[in-house]
Parts: structure tokens; sequence; C-alpha cells
């Protein structure tokens, strides 16, 4: 019997078959078996009793006597078609489906710390900077202090442009962050700036200054490859919105760095990006390059994108400075989609001060992304954090509860022994790295008090975040259908369990009445955390757990921000980084803390941010390469 997928919901439906799960599942396995090669691939996909039963054990349904089966095979209509006519239309990735997420916890709901924010757009020379004489001692210079030098023409944009270029060459082979040099074009813009700024004609503090795009973004002229193998030779022909409006404020695109194959981790089609202050270790991801270029002196500072931590875990790693904008704060326009409703675009710099500058040059609608609220963002360096209420996420600093092991197995081979000890091993060492860890987020309470801020318990409301992740697999399974259909995932380096290609296809079975109900616990989510916004303004919470999963499904902002270095008591990291640990550490390497606030309360945000960086100065810390 022929099928389509109208007809056989239908015809489970008529048959009592009440699981979402099971139709899907079902169809599924009929399509697969129509590609077999012995298959005539002329006529639609047959089901048989077997399938039912396969899908049955999948679904956690049934199992289906006989007499259901036959019931539902004999209620089959031949429709064949839906899918079919939509994958014929060969929607490319940049078209996003006809729904918007905006995480506004109420229709008509406004931005109460933003509006109480005082009207300053937070920049002015320091005449106080001076140039040295190398100007590669510039090298780890803030946005800020290289816009005061370039303001008062102690330097010129053509002499750093072309400091952070050589850089860029010296350092790739060691670190691996660099897809495209954009060398024409940034000694160009170089160029420009310098001649606009002696005529008098100032843009404002990015004026002048290089910077990395992640190779997310699109960039006329040059390829946009999204870290993944099939797709090294792509290319568009127009820029991001986000890189037109850094050419609008004068800033100079030096490179296009390193992402993981279509975001995810490290890993991309020419190798592993490195973490500056242990090569041995990838830089983490999927801002990969962003994050580690940034930390190694060889651009002033960054974009790169979050979905599910891609800005954290790299800013985290290489101890740069993240801000993972509110969703829908910057616009995502000529930027690889991934998942439509929780894709962020945001800065990497070195302080939060940078980001700060740099997100007030990006942030807006454009016309074109519909998810893009129209938040206002008033950047006041001299806000006064005490008039802030600050709450820290109680169940981040509270003493790590006692580390047991699962007791043996009573019986087990040779080899399964050796197995789970040396599972047992590799758990018992990261208990203790994030063990080590947790000191270094206590001294941030204590660090905090002694500035004179009061701190307020708060715990993240208590929902099952993890089953909502589907949300994202279900969108970038759409997002790249093709991908998968044509067999052309075989091209992307990683084919592991965890790795895109299995998700694509595993999503493939997720219903599309489980992503709705999931959808509705989101909302509950995004009501329930912006309530906490309404107790407190910041949040200071650790850089990994709950809420780095919470926050990303809500669309919170978060400000990613160095801690110190591990000493060289710190437990070692392992022998070999695999990519499964999200900042395996060792002696000498950076830790960070996060701080949270409400939605499109950005700024606020990183004046909070900016204090503590002035009070410990730990942002400046940067890794020997030579």
């Amino acid at each position: 019997m022929t099928l389509d997928r109208r007809g056989f919901l239908a015809a489970c439906s008529r048959a009592g078959i009440t699981s979402a799960l099971f139709p899907g599942v079902l169809y599924t396995l009929a399509a697969q078996a129509q590609e077999s090669p012995d298959t005539d691939q002329s006529k639609p996909p047959k089901i048989t009793p077997e399938m039912i039963d396969q899908a049955a054990i999948l679904a956690g349904i049934g199992p289906f006597p006989d007499d259901q089966k036959k019931m539902m095979i004999d209620g089959l209509i031949d429709q064949n078609g839906s899918f079919k006519a939509i994958r014929k239309l060969k929607i490319p990735n940049s078209i996003a489906p006809a729904f918007v997420f905006h995480p506004l916890a109420a229709a008509g709901s406004t931005n109460r710390a933003a509006a109480e924010t005082s009207n300053v757009h937070g920049w002015s020379p320091n005449p106080k900077v001076s140039a040295p004489s190398n100007i590669e001692d510039l090298a780890f210079a803030s946005v800020s202090e290289l816009a005061s030098l370039l303001h008062a023409r102690k330097i010129t944009s053509l002499a750093l442009t072309q400091m952070y270029l050589a850089r860029l060459k010296r350092y790739d082979s060691k670190l691996h962050f660099v897809i495209t040099l954009t060398e024409d074009r940034a000694l160009a813009q170089a160029k420009e700036a310098d001649a606009e700024i002696s005529a008098g004609k100032y843009r404002g503090p990015l004026h002048g200054i290089p910077w990395g795009a992640k190779d997310l973004l699109a960039v006329k002229g040059y390829p946009t490859t999204w870290g993944a193998g099939g797709f090294e030779h792509q290319s568009f022909d127009e820029d991001a919105t986000v890189v037109k409006r850094l050419d609008d404020a004068g800033a100079v695109l030096v490179a296009k760095f390193t992402l993981g194959a279509l975001a995810m981790g490290d890993k991309w089609f020419g190798g592993r990006t490195r973490n500056p202050w242990n090569p041995n270790q990838g830089s983490s991801g999927s801002s990969a390059g962003s994050a580690s270029a940034v930390a190694a002196g060889c651009v002033a500072f960054a974009i790169g994108s979050e979905t599910l931590g891609s800005i954290s875990s790299p800013s985290t790693r290489c101890g740069s400075t993240g801000l993972r904008p509110s969703f829908g704060f910057v616009p995502r326009t000529g930027a690889m989609a991934l998942s439509w409703t929780m894709d962020k675009l945001g800065p990497i710099s070195r302080s939060a001060e940078d980001c700060a500058l740099i997100l007030n040059a990006i942030h807006g609608p454009d016309g074109q992304d519909t998810s893009v609220h129209p938040a206002p963002f008033h950047w006041n360096p001299n806000f006064d954090v005490h008039s802030l209420r600050i709450g820290f996420l109680k169940a981040d600093f509270d003493e790590p509860s006692a580390f047991k092991l699962p007791p043996p197995p009573t019986s087990e081979t040779v080899e399964e022994k050796k197995n789970r000890e040396k599972q047992e091993a590799q758990r018992k060492m990261g208990r203790a790295r994030r063990e080590y860890d947790h000191r270094y987020d206590v001294a941030t309470l204590d660090k905090l008090r002694a500035m004179g801020i009061k701190l307020v318990p708060v715990e993240l409301p208590k929902l099952p975040y993890g089953a909502m992740v589907g949300l994202l697999g279900a969108e970038a399974a759409a997002a790249f259908d093709d991908l998968t259909r044509s067999g052309r995932d075989r091209l992307l380096t990683e084919q592991g369990v965890e790795d895109w290609p299995n998700q694509f296809r595993t999503a493939r079975f997720y219903p599309a009445v489980e992503y709705i109900q999931a959808n509705r616990a989101r909302t509950l989510a995004v009501q329930q955390v912006s309530a906490l916004f309404e107790k407190v303004d910041i949040i200071v919470a650790s850089s990994g757990g709950a809420q780095l999963l919470a926050t990303n499904l809500t669309g919170h902002p978060a400000l990613i921000v160095p801690n110190g270095l591990r000493g060289d008591d710190a437990p070692k990291p392992p022998k070999t980084d695999d990519g499964e640990d999200d900042d395996i550490g060792g002696p000498g390497t950076p830790v960070s803390i996060t701080f949270l606030a409400g939605l499109y309360e950005d700024a606020k945000l990183a004046a909070f941010a900016n204090a503590y960086q002035l009070a410990t100065g730990f942002n400046k810390l940067h890794p020997k390469l030579d």
C-alpha cells in the first residue's frame, strides 16, 4: 500500500493512534525504505506491518495487534505530493519560516530599565592615551584606547591595520583562526578612514578600528564558508547587515574567522582552532576564531554568534569578553541561519565597554529581520551601578554536592571493566576541575560585596529546559534539509553521534505537535525568567550550568567576562581535547563569570560588567604567544 503523510495521519487517527511521535516515525521509515537502490523511485513509498512495529517501538506506544495494523494500512490514501511539492521549491537558507519569535513576556511590554538609563551614547576620547614607539605594543589595547589615539591622529588606521594583518598571518599557523583574510578591502578601508579623520569627518569610536567577522556573515566579494566542508567556495552578492553597519561606522574588516562546521564546536574544514593560552586545547566554539583572535591580540574586536553557547563558551576558554545581546536586538540578515528563534549576533572584545561601543553600532531594526525589536540602547559608562538590584543564582555558588559514582555491575568483561574505569577516572577529574573553578565563582561575590554591592540570592525557575532543546534541532534540520536529503552531509568534518549530520537526521523524527508543545513550554520559561528581572536588575551566574540553556531559550542577554587565571595548583586538563568539555582548564588558563539582565536591558548589563572590570582588571590579562 502506498502512502502520503496526510492520508497516513488520518488513518492513524481513525485507528485510534493518538501518539504525536508514532506517525512521523512510521512515515520516515517508509520514506527511508523508498531510498533503497532496489526500489522504484518513481512510485510513492510503501508501508509494511514490520515498519509499524518498528515505529511503535521508537514512539514508545503499542504494540498493535494484527487487525489494527491491517486497518491502519487499509485506511491509507495515496495523495503523494505535499512533501515533494515543497522540496521542489529549493528554499535557500536565508528564508525564515512564516512565524517570528519575540521573547517579550507580554505583548506591548516595555523596557523599564532602558527607559531609566541616561541617554548617553557613552564615549569620549581620552587625551591622556599616548602612542608607543612600536605600534605592535597596541596589539592588546582596547577599542576605546585605540579610538582615542586615532581621533587624536597619534596613530593611523593604516598602520594599525597592517600590524593586525601581520599578526594574523604570524599566529594563524599556530592557532588556526583565519578562514579568509580580507586584506585588499581592509587596506582600502583604512586609507579611507585616515583621510576622513584628517579631514575632520570623524564617524565615532569604531572609525579606523580593525575587526574580524565570524565566517557565517556574508561579505560581498569573499567566500562565506560557514566553516563546513562542501561550502568552501560559497559566496553571496551582498554584505550582511552587521557588516554594512560596521562599514558605516568606519570599522575596518581584516578577516573572516573560523567557526565549527555549521556553527558547532571549534573544528572546521581546515582543522581545529586553538586556545591562545594553551594551543594544545581547542578554543571551544562555535565562535572559535573570533574569540581566539581577539584573545591573541590579532584584531581589536570580532563579531560572533550564539544559539546555545557559541559566544559564551569560546569567550570563557580564551579569556575574552563576550556580549550575547537580547534576542531580537541585532539583525541577522546575511548571517547563516541555524535556529530562527534562537540565533543571536554579538561582539567579542577585550572589555565590556568595547562590547557596548560595538553593540551601539549594530543594534536595531533593518527592515528585513522581522524578529528585531526597536529597543533603545543608551550606553552610559558612568551609570551608578549601586542603584541596581543585584541577584545571584544561589545554586551556582553553593558548595558542590558530594560526588558519588554508581556501584560497578555484578559482572562485566575485561574490556567493559577497562572502559568503565576509564570513564570513572574522567568523571573524577572533571569533578575536580569543577570544584577548583568553583572558588573563582565564589570570589566574584566577595569582590562585589567589597565594591559595596548588596547581593540577593535568587533561583532559576524549575522548568525542563533541556526538553525544549529539540526546538533547535528541528529548526536546524529544516535550515539544512537539502544537505541531509542530498547526502552532502557526508562532507562535514565531524560525523559522530552528537554532530550535525546525525542530529539533522534524528530531528526529522520530531513531530510537529511536540514542537508546538515545546514552544508553549518556552513561553512559560520566558514569563518566569522575565519575572526574576522584576525583582533584580542583574543576576550573577556561573558561565555554564542551567542558566546558559535557560537564557538562550528565553532570549535574555548575557555578558561573559574574564575572571582570573587558574593557578599552578589547578587540576591538569585531559591529555587530548576531544571537544566534549566546554572549559577543560589547566594551570595558567582563564576562567569567566557571567552577568545576566532583563530583555533589552543590555546597556545596564554592560555598565555593570564595566564596573566589575574596572575593579578587577582581569580583562587586561593576555597570553604570551612567543
